[in-house]
């Protein structure tokens, strides 16, 4: 396909009050598309919206992805009041820690309505809509963990593995009509781990545990992870790794499917000694 035109149009991105969300708003606005930004906290997502109003239009959709019927009429509406939309980012997401045996099935399921459902009923209502737009585009977020799956995070895997695939048999049918990319984020620098649910049947949490640990692995600045989406858009790469906490995983997973949590463990001791 020929590179993305990002003169015209509408851009909606959900997940936009902050994170790369807020970053790839503030990007896609410097490019000139006019914005349609969806978030569940409106106080964010107002400051976020305000931040691009000099520079493009913008129209702001307060709506909790994980309520399934809001997430349906929301659809709609993105679909009906912007028929012009040519670029869909489908970038919210929730985490949950806890093993398989201590999340309960609401909160295994409040994962994926977001992360997956979500993702695939605002592609229900938009992908007609891109594809009346030839060379339009469609980016889904999957994760480093659709990539792999370490022990505690049953629920997020599962749904990040499912957005990859789903988006691979996408691409398939959308081209080439209809450019589609699947991200792989590493170690970005946003609030997902201090938003983190824990699952409610997880002991009281001592100080430094878990989600603090995971927190100080997040170090890839969000900007430069709008950055590279963008990048990737224009250039219509079907799949993008973002840092090398993405890149090694996956290559170690590749080489060794079966033992790769192993050597993940004793990569990251080798590291830890060298700090």
């Amino acid at each position: 396909m020929t590179p993305f035109d990002f003169g015209s149009g509408t851009a909606i991105v959900t997940g936009a009050a902050g994170g790369i969300g807020e970053q790839l708003a503030y990007r896609l606005a410097e490019r000139g598309l006019a914005l349609a930004l969806v978030d569940r906290d409106a106080d964010r997502l107002d400051r976020v919206a305000a931040a691009v109003r000099e520079r493009t239009t913008v129209t702001s959709y307060v709506t909790d992805l994980a309520d399934g019927p809001a997430c349906a009429r929301l659809a709609a509406d993105l679909a009906a009041e912007h028929p012009d939309c040519t670029l869909l980012i489908n970038n919210a997401g929730v985490a949950l820690v806890g093993d398989f045996e201590q999340v309960s099935a609401e909160e295994f399921d409040w994962v994926l309505a977001v992360n997956l459902h979500a993702t695939v009923t605002l592609c229900r209502a938009l992908v007609p809509v891109l594809r009346s737009h030839p060379g339009s585009h469609l980016v889904n977020l999957s994760s480093l963990f659709g990539l792999i799956a370490p022990a505690g995070q049953a629920a997020y895997a599962t749904s990040k593995y499912a957005v990859r695939g789903f988006t691979e048999s996408l691409r398939a049918e959308l081209a080439p009509d209809v450019g589609v990319t699947v991200v792989h984020p590493g170690g970005i620098r946003t609030g997902i781990a201090r938003s983190a649910r824990r699952a409610a049947a997880l002991p009281p949490a001592p100080a430094g545990d878990g989600i603090d640990a995971f927190d100080r692995l997040l170090t890839f600045p969000a900007d430069r992870a709008a950055t590279m989406i963008i990048r990737a858009v224009e250039r219509r790469r079907p799949r993008l790794l973002i840092g090398a906490s993405a890149s090694v995983p996956d290559l170690l997973a590749r080489i060794t499917p079966g033992h790769y949590p192993r050597a993940l463990g004793l990569l990251h001791r080798l590291l830890s000694r060298g700090r």
